[in-house]
């Protein structure tokens, strides 16, 4: 993930990267005027922007407030100033946390990941609800009902028969072992064999497949496992 850390002190700047991408993971992009953080900050894709406040050409708050206007990536403020009204002000102008130096690199890489992940899981609830039923060249799959039918017939499944056959669907051109299968849609600490796996993809197929030696839907992927053919 990509990051953007606006910080006219170098080795504050550095310091700051350096954490981030040996710690977190990430591909920090640094810059040291505020006017050209709020061109980067506008014009690409950051997962996250971390600015100081006091910077020559704009300075942390005015970046902040003109990011919001167009953007809702996460941002956090980093300054010297501690009072409180300095602080009221950032989170007034949109920003996401506000850290006063100096502080600990260990803490901002918690706290870029935690906004990071907050963010994401507001972004994925705003994503378009997925259909109810989920149709697969002839194959379709109502989630709400759980029912299945095969080019208009419907096929009469097992729990386990429709929890599986769903659970392939739902990640088609992935490769499962058995005992992923297993774990996935019997539970970690359900009682019994993955070779009931086996036994249950061979009954789906019975259900699902028109022609067995021409296989739409499940594939074995010998020594490794399944498949369900996107």
């Amino acid at each position: 993930m990509k990051l953007l850390i606006i910080e006219d002190d170098q080795s504050v700047a550095e310091l700051e990267r350096d954490y981030l991408e040996i710690n977190g993971g990430f591909d920090c992009t640094l810059c040291t005027d505020g006017t050209e953080g709020l061109r980067r900050a506008l014009a690409e894709d950051y997962a996250l922007v971390i600015v100081d406040v006091m910077l020559p050409g704009l300075s942390g708050f005015e970046i902040c407030r003109r990011l919001r206007e167009e953007k809702d990536t996460p941002v956090i403020i980093i300054s010297a100033l501690a009072d409180d009204i300095d602080k009221v002000r950032g989170l007034g102008l949109g920003a996401d946390d506000y850290m006063t130096k100096p502080f600990s690199p260990s803490e901002l890489v918690a706290r870029v990941k935690g906004h990071i992940q907050r963010y994401q899981r507001l972004v994925g609830g705003r994503e378009k609800p997925r259909p109810e039923i989920l149709k697969i060249r002839g194959l379709e799959i109502d989630r709400d009902a759980r029912r299945v039918w095969v080019n208009g017939r419907e096929k009469n499944m097992t729990s386990k028969e429709y929890d599986l056959l769903l659970f392939l669907a739902e990640h088609p051109d992935t490769v499962f072992s058995k005992d992923r299968l297993f774990d996935s849609v019997w539970g970690m600490d359900a009682y019994g064999d993955v070779s009931t796996v086996t036994v249950h993809i061979k009954h789906i197929r019975d259900k699902i497949e028109i022609d067995p030696e021409h296989i739409q839907y499940i594939e074995t992927v010998w020594g490794v496992g399944y498949r369900f053919r996107g």
